[in-house]
């Protein structure tokens, strides 16, 4: 059983910066893959970026170019950091494990980009 847990969202301005951390309950080096993911309400979840034990990384279209996803080994974190945001990535973002067969979700941290 893997706990994550999410931090660091609000309410920025449009072209504003935040950082998103997930801490897990087990070291890091351990979970094959973990990413990020956002959902709208009424709108299917949507992954956002991942990155490999390895140290391999992916990004949705829409975010390339301006996340970025990265780990603190020592902190068992994974933060993701956002800069231009515009008022298309509201959503609730969630961290997200994957060990074999399982997937672990956080609970979800609220992001607003607004003026």
């Amino acid at each position: 059983q893997v706990q994550l847990v999410e931090s660091g969202g609000g309410l920025v301005q449009p072209g504003g910066s935040l950082r998103l951390s997930c801490t897990a309950s087990v070291t890091i080096f351990s979970i094959p893959a973990m990413g990020w993911y956002r959902q709208d309400p009424g709108k299917q979840r949507e992954w956002v970026a991942s990155l490999t034990s390895s140290g391999r990384t992916s990004y949705s279209d829409s975010v390339k170019g301006r996340f970025t996803i990265s780990r603190d080994n020592a902190k068992n974190m994974v933060n993701l950091r956002m800069n231009n945001l515009k008022p298309e990535d509201t959503a609730v973002y969630y961290c997200n494990a994957q060990m074999g067969p399982s997937q672990y979700w956080g609970q979800g941290t609220q992001v607003t980009v607004s003026s």
